[in-house]
């Protein structure tokens, strides 16, 4: 197996996609769902964003919003 110098793009990876046998697809889509089953495996190759999960408000005055009415 060869090491690629760059990264290859969506743009230039969807079309090899396209061209595999379905046998050869449903192997990826196996391939791929193994080895990214969680969320730790996203975010141990991409972390967050210093602002993806940070807010200005209260942290329980959003959660008790709108149950007003519930009875």
């Amino acid at each position: 197996m060869q090491s690629m110098l760059t990264p290859l793009t969506v743009e230039e990876i969807v079309p090899l996609v396209d061209a595999l046998p379905p046998e050869e697809r449903v192997r990826l889509v196996r391939l791929i769902t193994r080895s990214l089953n969680s969320d730790s495996a996203i975010y141990a190759a991409r972390p967050p964003a210093g602002d993806e999960f940070s807010t200005d408000d209260e942290p329980l005055a959003w959660d008790s919003e709108g149950w007003e009415n519930v009875a």
